[in-house]
């Protein structure tokens, strides 16, 4: 006779980490369908747009108001760090207020304003030059007094104000409309 063959053994083993241990096909209907279907897949993608529609406006918007409280804190510290030099100093000093270009220096330190922000200044009229407004601190602690408006784009923002007898600097919302 012939050589004899030995059986083969199939072994099952498992195939995913479902635990489907290969005892169904595929395209057995006892196997639950995996994935989605078209509809669930638009219906997904219809509520991320939906999101997305009210996510990126809203991130704009809280991104430009970050952008406005930042350069309202900047200009008050501006305003009463030339307010200290001039106590410790002795001297007056300066900060001068360029609307036009957004840009706000004295002796010691310089900023610009982000795009978003506007500004206007409002200082003592024999102070100010064409194009520049001028707020002063004089060495006994009062001012030329005066303000800087900071306002957005929106309409809104806040109002930093020197007061003219003590120098004090303070913030405070703008009136809308003015």
């Amino acid at each position: 006779m012939g050589k004899m063959v030995p059986p083969v053994v199939m072994a099952r083993m498992p195939t995913s980490a479902t635990g489907n241990n290969g005892a169904y096909s595929l395209a057995d209907p006892r196997v639950p369908m995996r994935g989605f279907s078209l509809v669930e897949l638009m219906v997904a993608m219809a509520i991320a747009g939906l999101l997305l529609a009210v996510a990126v406006p809203a991130s704009v918007r809280f991104y430009d108001g970050m952008q406005a409280r930042e350069a309202a804190r900047t200009t008050m510290a501006l305003l009463q760090e030339a307010r200290e030099r001039a106590l410790s100093s002795g001297r007056m000093q300066d900060v001068m207020v360029r609307p036009a270009i957004r840009r706000i220096w004295s002796e010691s330190r310089e900023y610009e304003l982000p795009r978003s922000v506007s500004l206007t200044v409002h200082g003592a009229a024999e102070l100010n030059h064409a194009d520049t407004g001028v707020i002063r601190f004089y060495p006994e602690g009062g001012s030329s007094g005066g303000g800087i408006d900071l306002r957005r784009k929106d309409g809104s923002g806040t109002a930093v104000n020197v007061d003219w007898l003590v120098g004090r600097v303070s913030l405070q919302p703008l009136q809308t409309g003015s």
